[in-house]
C-alpha cells in the first residue's frame, strides 16, 4: 500500500497528464494533472476509474488497444507518438518485469513543447540565424496571419516603402492602402484568390516600383495560415530597360543608315546617288522597302528611273523572292489595261479567251506590281483600282468571286497629280491613297553631282557589249553638266551609247560636242511657249534653286522676297515636297 501511495504521489508530481489503461481498454489510474485537465472539460476523473478509457481519450485509447495486439509493443520494443487537435499523446507498454500489463498514455499541451524548445540552444541558433537572414536579405520581406494583420516586416521593407515596422506591426494590412504607402494590396489579393499573386506596386512616400510576390502557407485544412511577401525594386531595372531600349532602336536606326549607305555605295547597284538630294530618295526608298507598305508612289520627269526605282524596293524588301511585274498604264487602251489588271473569266466580253485570263494582280500573288503613268488611268479605272487597294480584294471582268490582293502596289507618274484633280481627270480619293508613302526623285538637271558616274557606268557598260574601248574627257564631261537634259537619265544613256557605238573615235569628246550641240538647238527650235509657260519654267528653276540652298520653306521665303504660305502654295504646283 504504502508502494502504491509512493507511485500515486510521482505520478501526480510530473507535469504530463498520465492514464493509465489496463490490457482490456479500462482506465486504471489517472494522475492530478490529467484530472485537472477533464475536470475543466465537465468531468469527475475518479468516475473514469474503471470505465473504457476510449471514452475519454477517443484518440489515443483505440490507437493503444491496437498497439496492444502486437508484440513489438507488448515486448517494449515501441511505443507510439501523434497529435489530437489540443494535446500531443505518447503511448507507452506497461511492464511488470517481463509481464505486459496494458499502456500508459502521456498528454501535454503543445505550448510545453514550445516553452522547452525555446531553452535549447540549436532553437536559439536557428532562430538567430533566420533573423540574421531576414533583416539582412537586400529584398523586402513581410509576413502577414490569415487574417491579414502584419506580423514581421524586414529592414528593407522598412526602407523601400518608407514606413516604420512599429508603426504597421500588429495592423491590418488594408492600412497601407488607406494611409497612402501603396497603391493595392498584394496580401489581400492572395487571401481572397487563396494562390500565389505578383503584381507591380507604386509606393507613393519612396517613388519606388516594386515587383511584388505573395505567397500563402496552408494549414491542414487548406485554410490560409500566414502570406509571405516579396519585394523586388525595379525602379531601376525599368529605368535601364528603357535606356536600353532607346539605345537598340538608335542602334537599328544606325544599321539602318549603314545599310542604305552600303547600298548607294555598292558596285552591284544600278542606281547612282551622289547628289544630296538623289540621296535622301534613296533613303526614304530603303526605309520603306524594309516597312513592307502596301502602296508607294514614285514621282518624277520622264526618265529619271522610276521603274528602275521600283525594282530597286522590290529587292531590297521582304518580297524579294517573289514576282516583280510591271504595266504601262499609258501604253494600252482603257478596256485592255483593266483585263490586264484584273483579269477575266470565260466569255466576259467579246473577243475574250475561252479559258479567261489572270491578271496582274493575281499573278504578282505575295510579290510586287509597278503600275507605271498611272496619271493615265480612265476615272471608272481609277475607282476600281481605289477599291482594291481600300479592300485589298478585286473581282475579275465578269467574275463573281472576289479575289485576295496580296502584293505590294508601287505607282509611278510623271504628271502633276495635284493640277489632274483641279481638271477633275483624277480622283481626289486615289491621290490621298496613294500619296500616304511618296517618293520624288530629282529631275537630272538638279543632280549634277551624279552625272560624272552615270556617264562612266553607261560608257563601262556599252564598252562591254560592243567590244569597245571609248572615253572622253573632262571636256566632255562640263558640257555634259551644263546640258539640260530634257530627256533625263534616259536621254543621257542614249547620249552616250550612241557615241560608243557610232564614234568613228574612241574619244568621244567631239561626237558629244556635236551631239549636244545639235540637241541644243532642236530644243531651241521648238521652244515655242507662252509667257505664263516661260514664267513658270523661271519659278520652277528657283524654287529649286532655294530649296537646295535652304532647309525650309521659311528660309526660301527670306531669300525668294515672298511670304512662307506663297512658298508652299507655289512647291504644290510643281509637285515638289517642302
Amino acid at each position: 500500500a504504502s508502494m502504491g501511495t509512493t507511485s500515486a504521489s510521482i505520478l501526480d508530481s510530473v507535469s504530463y497528464a498520465v492514464v493509465v489503461m489496463d490490457t482490456q481498454g479500462l482506465v486504471r489510474q489517472i494522475n492530478q494533472r490529467a484530472g485537472e485537465f477533464f475536470k475543466n472539460r465537465g468531468r469527475d476523473f475518479r468516475s473514469c476509474v474503471g470505465k473504457p478509457a476510449e471514452r475519454i481519450l477517443p484518440l489515443a485509447a483505440p490507437l493503444a488497444l491496437e498497439a496492444m495486439k502486437t508484440r513489438e509493443f507488448r515486448t517494449g520494443q515501441t511505443r507510439y507518438v501523434d497529435r489530437g487537435k489540443e494535446l500531443f499523446y505518447e503511448i507507452t507498454p506497461l511492464l511488470d518485469g517481463n509481464d505486459f500489463k496494458g499502456a500508459v498514455i502521456c498528454l501535454q499541451r503543445p505550448e510545453r513543447f514550445e516553452e522547452l524548445a525555446t531553452k535549447l540552444d540549436s532553437y536559439r541558433n536557428l532562430l538567430n540565424q533566420f533573423q540574421v537572414i531576414f533583416d539582412s536579405s537586400s529584398e523586402g520581406i513581410w509576413l502577414a496571419d490569415g487574417q491579414g494583420m502584419i506580423i514581421s516586416i524586414n529592414q528593407a521593407s522598412e526602407k523601400l516603402n518608407g514606413v516604420r515596422a512599429e508603426d504597421v506591426l500588429g495592423k491590418h494590412v488594408t492600412t497601407i492602402v488607406d494611409k497612402g504607402y501603396t497603391d493595392q494590396s498584394v496580401t489581400m489579393e492572395v487571401l481572397d484568390h487563396k494562390r500565389p499573386v505578383s503584381l507591380i506596386q507604386y509606393i507613393e512616400p519612396t517613388g519606388r516600383q516594386l515587383l511584388v510576390t505573395g505567397t500563402p502557407a496552408f494549414d491542414d485544412n487548406d485554410e490560409v495560415s500566414f502570406v509571405v511577401v516579396n519585394e523586388r525594386d525595379i525602379t531601376d531595372l525599368n529605368a535601364l530597360k528603357a535606356s536600353l531600349e532607346m539605345a537598340m532602336r538608335e542602334k537599328r536606326k544606325a544599321q539602318d543608315e549603314l545599310e542604305g549607305l552600303q547600298i548607294l555605295a555598292s558596285k552591284n547597284n544600278d542606281f547612282v546617288a551622289e547628289s544630296k538630294a538623289m540621296r535622301q530618295s534613296f533613303r526614304t526608298a530603303i526605309k520603306l522597302s524594309r516597312l513592307a507598305t502596301p502602296t508607294i508612289l514614285i514621282l518624277g520627269e520622264s526618265g529619271v528611273g522610276k521603274g528602275m526605282l521600283a525594282k530597286f524596293i522590290h529587292k531590297q524588301s521582304k518580297r524579294r523572292g517573289e514576282s516583280f511585274l510591271s504595266l504601262n498604264c499609258a501604253a494600252l487602251p482603257e478596256s485592255l489595261v483593266e483585263a490586264e489588271l484584273f483579269g477575266y473569266e470565260p466569255g466576259a466580253f467579246t473577243g475574250a479567251r475561252e479559258e479567261g485570263r489572270v491578271g496582274l494582280m493575281e499573278l504578282a500573288g505575295d510579290g510586287t506590281l509597278f503600275l507605271d503613268e498611272i496619271g493615265e488611268l480612265s476615272l471608272p479605272i481609277q475607282a476600281k483600282l481605289l477599291k482594291c487597294l481600300d479592300e485589298r480584294e478585286f473581282f475579275p471582268l465578269g467574275g463573281s468571286k472576289p479575289t485576295p490582293l496580296t502584293c505590294s502596289v508601287v505607282t509611278a507618274t510623271n504628271r502633276n497629280l495635284q493640277t489632274l484633280m483641279r481638271k477633275r481627270r483624277f480622283r481626289k480619293d486615289l491621290f490621298f491613297r496613294l500619296n500616304t508613302f511618296t517618293i520624288h526623285i530629282p529631275p537630272l538637271r538638279e543632280r549634277i553631282e551624279d552625272i560624272f558616274e552615270l556617264s562612266n557606268q553607261f560608257l563601262q557598260r556599252y564598252n562591254e557589249r560592243y567590244d569597245k574601248k571609248a572615253f572622253f574627257t573632262s571636256e566632255s564631261l562640263e558640257r555634259l553638266q551644263n546640258y539640260p537634259f530634257p530627256g533625263n537619265v534616259r536621254e543621257l544613256d542614249s547620249i552616250i551609247k550612241e557615241g560608243v557605238v557610232l564614234s568613228e573615235s574612241p574619244n568621244l569628246d567631239v561626237y558629244l560636242a556635236r551631239a549636244l550641240n545639235k540637241k541644243s538647238s532642236e530644243c531651241a527650235d521648238t521652244e515655242r511657249v507662252s509667257l505664263s509657260e516661260a514664267l513658270d519654267e523661271v519659278e520652277h528653276r528657283m524654287l529649286v534653286k532655294a530649296r537646295t540652298v535652304c532647309s525650309n520653306t521659311r528660309e526660301m521665303a527670306s531669300m525668294l522676297g515672298i511670304s512662307q504660305s506663297s512658298v508652299v502654295r507655289k512647291l504644290a504646283k510643281h509637285g515638289m515636297s517642302a
